[in-house]
């Protein structure tokens, strides 16, 4: 990590990067709407506090991420620090303690900013609420961020932090990190606590929602996963996983099986194209190309619908109405004229939530098929062996036409389910627009997965900062 590097030398003052990155904030939050909340103060006295011991202690001493901004989504907790969920009848909420990632990221010398946009009740790619209102894509204010993390894309892709604590439970870290720009990584299931996250999971949801790190660039995640894995002796689904060095992988003894979708969900022509791209690239450092088929991958949403409704997973529409279930007519009645504290997309979900209770049998048997669809596919990645896959349908899309294609984010929620690690990186731009690809690998393999992602951004370049400026704006030279 190049800051952390020069602050470790003395090149940097955690107190010079600390302002830099809050005038840089303060610059574009008003185009975009990432950062809800601020912790300006605490930041500066715990920046003080690092470039102290910078001055004083051993650098052999010193933690590994110490002196470093970042900024967290609003479901994980960060004592003092909003905690609504985006739900209008949350909003005086107020977290009393910190997440287990922050007190780990806090440990390691890390400095939170502040706290990030999320979309009402987190299952939709658009990130607004009608507390904190809506997120805009840095690169087209016209376009979303994706969502959950989407406040936590836009702010990293803008260059307003070292780097973003998210969440993923069907793609809220790599959806955003694709629209916007940016690395993401969703862990290994089971490899990172969910401890202090809202709602509290539990058994199996634990397993298939992971808190990971949205970067700049690929090289900046395996410290930081380092940091956030492991047990804590409170979420009980959490193992020890080995976290394996990204730069002791060699690209000539991986099999790379590129994918162009799962057979249902229309991949337009820039997806296939990062995929087809990234693939020759890999080729030219030596991987071998292979080619798995993709019918087994057709029941994405219906497994990943299934798992995730016999996970233990408090209903979503008891999350919403504050323990009691909205009623889907009443709110959509109140939508029409203005009246309801709910947006669209999370009254829609509840709908699809209600209309699944009435196949509860088959959602057994789908169980069964994903946990043969993750035999099969461990076994025919083996050890080393990825998947590239598109990580949606198509780049960002204006506001609102998400709601247009409900079932695409099933290009990453399969992978929730299957526990399956995933790593998020930018191969081009469409239109003015990112375009990535997603590295899946089995189980543990993050290791592998954020190697690839490095071989690839090695060839194509990477996260550029965006500059989003509010209509009418002056327009500075990208840096």
């Amino acid at each position: 990590m190049t800051l952390a590097r020069w602050i470790r030398q003395r090149k940097l003052s955690p107190r010079e990067l600390l302002e830099a990155l809050i005038a840089r904030i303060a610059d574009v939050n008003p185009a975009i709407n990432a950062v809800i909340a601020e912790r300006h103060e605490a930041a500066r006295a715990e920046a003080l506090a690092a470039e102290h011991r910078v001055m004083h202690e051993p650098v052999e001493d010193l933690p590994p991420l110490l002196g470093l901004p970042y900024t967290a989504k609003e479901y994980i907790s960060a004592r003092g620090m909003p905690l609504s969920a985006g739900i209008w009848s949350r909003r005086h909420i107020r977290a009393e303690t910190d997440a287990e990632t922050v007190a780990r990221l806090g440990r390691a010398g890390a400095i939170l900013v502040g706290i990030t946009n999320v979309p009402e009740g987190g299952l939709w790619m658009e990130t607004y609420n009608d507390v904190y209102g809506r997120t805009h894509n840095p690169w087209d204010l016209s376009r979303t961020a994706g969502g959950s993390s989407g406040g936590e894309g836009a702010i990293v892709a803008s260059g307003g932090v070292a780097f973003g604590l998210g969440a993923d439970v069907g793609g809220s870290i790599r959806i955003p990190a694709a629209f916007c720009g940016c690395v993401g990584h969703k862990p290994t299931g089971r490899m990172v606590p969910n401890t202090g996250f809202w709602p509290e999971p539990s058994g199996e949801l634990s397993a298939y929602l992971v808190c990971g790190p949205l970067t700049r660039r690929v090289e900046d995640i395996h410290p930081i996963l380092s940091v956030l894995a492991g047990p804590d002796q409170v979420d009980t689904v959490v193992k020890d996983w080995p976290l394996e060095r990204p730069a002791d992988v060699d690209l000539r003894g991986v099999t790379v099986y590129p994918m162009l979708g799962n057979g249902r969900i229309w991949i337009r022509e820039p997806m296939r194209r990062a995929v087809e791209q990234a693939t020759a690239a890999l080729a030219d450092r030596g991987a071998a190309i292979g080619s798995l088929d993709n019918r087994s991958l057709r029941n994405a949403f219906p497994i990943w619908s299934a798992m995730m409704s016999l996970s233990g997973s408090p209903p979503y529409s008891e999350i919403l109405g504050g323990g009691q279930p909205i009623a889907v007519l009443r709110e959509l009645t109140r939508l029409a004229f203005g009246r309801s504290r709910h947006t669209l997309p999370a009254v829609l979900v509840v709908g699809l939530e209600n209309l699944s209770n009435y196949f509860t049998g088959s959602k057994h048997q789908l169980l069964a098929v994903g946990k043969a669809l993750q035999a099969e596919l461990e076994a025919a990645l083996g050890p080393r062996g990825v998947l590239l896959f598109p990580p949606y349908s198509r780049p960002a899309p204006k506001h609102t036409r998400p709601l247009l294609t409900p079932f695409d984010f099933v290009c990453t929620g399969l992978f929730n389910v299957l526990e399956f690690p995933s790593t998020t990186v930018p191969v081009m731009w469409h239109e003015g627009l990112p375009v990535g690809v997603q590295v899946i690998g089995r189980r543990g393999n993050d290791g592998l997965t954020i190697a690839v992602a490095q071989a690839i951004e090695d060839a194509f370049g990477g996260w550029r900062r965006a500059n989003p400026r509010l209509p009418g704006a002056a327009i500075t030279r990208p840096q």
